[in-house]
């Protein structure tokens, strides 16, 4: 990475330090960390318009980038608000508070937002190396695009479909199979897995290619063993039994073909 680039991204920590101290602060208030899902968006969303506003030369790859992220992010975080809005902390949040108390409010600034914040800065590599890209645009470019869109509305569409079938209460402690959910057990993460993916596409033609991939590798990192697939499926089957057959007959991640049941 060039000098100049490291510049620049080192330049976008300060506003994202911020937002996690006004996120901070909030949490401090509402007593519920919970609101870390919710800026986690607004961390890359923060981090891809310090990268367009500062970059020394952009070009329309630059803004077609920061205006999908803007896209992506307002979606997901406005998503995530409604869906807690007058929740409790979620129980993930409350067992990292169990395991860090005493002063956990405290702790709470470095372990959920200032972590969160670096996680974010990480993933956004890929904005960064296509916001600085000025390469022709291409046919790379374009697959890219379509691959941001497709994702971002494959999530949507499965948080949509999700968050209908749990306001019915005649669903309640039911498993969620129908619609995306019917070939894959997590389609909102496939949709976020297709957005990263795409945007690293942007970035192939520019100098940052290699160190742009840090940015879905991560993600996929995350999607898959830690805030994704792994931590959602921990004891979930546990808590509804019928998501044990779920899980024999729907692919994992990868929308796939249904099995029958008992099929491996």
């Amino acid at each position: 990475m060039d000098s100049h680039i490291t510049m620049l991204a080192l330049q976008a920590l300060l506003p994202m330090a911020m937002l996690a101290s006004v996120a901070w602060l909030a949490s401090l208030r509402l007593k519920d960390v919970s609101i870390a899902d919710s800026v986690w968006p607004l961390f890359i969303l923060t981090a891809a318009v310090t990268y367009a506003l500062i970059a020394p030369q952009t070009d329309p790859r630059a803004m077609v980038a920061v205006g999908l992220v803007a896209l992506w992010a307002v979606r997901l975080s406005a998503h995530i608000t409604w869906r807690h809005w007058r929740q409790p902390e979620d129980r993930r949040y409350q067992a990292i508070r169990a395991r860090n108390e005493p002063h956990f409010r405290w702790k709470s600034l470095v372990l959920v937002f200032a972590l969160q914040a670096v996680l974010a800065w990480v993933v956004s590599a890929s904005v960064l190396a296509a916001v600085v890209n000025t390469q022709p645009w291409n046919w790379v470019d374009t697959l890219g695009v379509c691959i941001i869109v497709v994702g971002t509305v494959y999530e949507a569409v499965a948080d949509w479909q999700l968050a209908r079938f749990k306001a019915d209460p005649t669903h309640r402690g039911q498993v969620m199979d129908s619609g995306l959910w019917r070939n894959s057990r997590h389609p909102n993460y496939f949709g976020e897995f297709c957005v990263w993916w795409g945007f690293y596409l942007l970035a192939m033609s520019g100098q940052g290619w290699w160190w742009a991939a840090a940015s879905p590798v991560l993600m996929t990192i995350l999607l898959f063993k830690v805030s994704g697939v792994a931590l959602q499926e921990k004891d979930i089957a546990e808590r509804r039994p019928a998501y044990r057959e779920y899980i024999e007959r729907t692919n994992s991640f990868f929308p796939g073909r249904r099995r029958a049941h008992g099929s491996k």
